[in-house]
């Protein structure tokens, strides 16, 4: 994935959940980028928001990654 991609958050998600949709993701040739919420990953909590994570896929290929997942609706930004 490069620098100049634009990337979007088409979802949030648990840390194994995560790690399990990155894998899915990329197996069908979708990059993936995680962003983890710090003290989440620190503490091993989810509560309002600690410990989310923050699923990323380029933009032009949002729209596939979500009919992969089954999402429906716009990419979050």
């Amino acid at each position: 994935m490069s620098a100049s991609e634009q990337l979007v958050t088409i979802r949030t998600a648990k840390y194994m959940e995560a790690q399990i949709i990155k894998g899915r993701l990329e197996s069908e040739g979708i990059p993936v980028l995680l962003r983890y919420e710090s003290a989440g990953l620190v503490y091993g909590i989810t509560v309002d928001g600690l410990g989310q994570v923050k699923i990323m896929v380029p933009r032009d290929l949002a729209d596939e990654a979500k009919g992969i997942l089954g999402i429906n609706g716009e990419s979050k930004e």
